[in-house]
C-alpha cells in the first residue's frame, strides 16, 4: 500500500511540477550560450563565476533575483540606490537597465551605453541566471 501511496502522490506532484517549470522557461526566454559571447562586453567591469570579485562594477553572479543595489562591499552611485529601493532584479528590470542604463537610471555610474537588440538582453539574462547558487552576502 506504502507504494500504491507513494507512486499516486508522485503523479499528482508531476503536473505542478511541470508548470512550474514552465513559468521558470517564460520568465527567462534567452539563450545562455548565446549570452555568454554577450557578456565579453560586460566583463571588463562585471564578473561572474566562482572566483569573480567586484570590479568598477559589481559581482553578477545571482544578479537575477537579487535586490537592487544589494552586494556586500561594493559602492553604488546614490542615483542606484535611490532607484532600486525595493526592487530586484527581475528579467524585466535588467533588460530595461541593459537597454539604456543611463536613461534608466539617470545618474548611474554605469558608463556603458547599452544592449539595443533585445534578443541580446534576453540571452545575456540567461547567461546571468545561470550563477544564481553562487549570489554574493547581501547587505541586511
Amino acid at each position: 500500500m506504502w507504494k500504491v501511496t507513494m507512486s499516486a502522490m508522485a503523479l499528482a506532484l508531476v503536473p505542478a511540477l511541470s508548470a512550474q517549470a514552465q513559468d521558470a522557461s517564460t520568465e527567462i526566454a534567452g539563450d545562455a550560450e548565446a549570452g555568454e559571447a554577450v557578456f565579453r562586453k560586460c566583463m571588463a567591469c562585471h564578473a561572474v563565476g566562482e572566483d569573480a570579485r567586484n570590479k568598477v562594477g559589481p559581482i553578477l553572479n545571482g544578479v537575477v533575483g537579487r535586490d537592487v543595489a544589494s552586494v556586500a562591499d561594493f559602492s553604488y552611485s546614490g542615483a542606484m540606490e535611490e532607484w532600486g529601493e525595493g526592487k530586484q532584479w527581475t528579467p524585466e528590470t535588467l533588460s530595461a537597465f541593459l537597454e539604456n542604463p543611463r536613461d534608466t537610471v539617470s545618474g548611474t555610474k554605469m558608463a556603458f551605453p547599452g544592449l539595443r537588440q533585445e534578443e541580446e538582453r534576453q540571452d545575456v539574462i540567461a547567461y546571468l541566471a545561470t550563477f544564481g547558487d553562487a549570489a554574493p552576502e547581501e547587505e541586511s
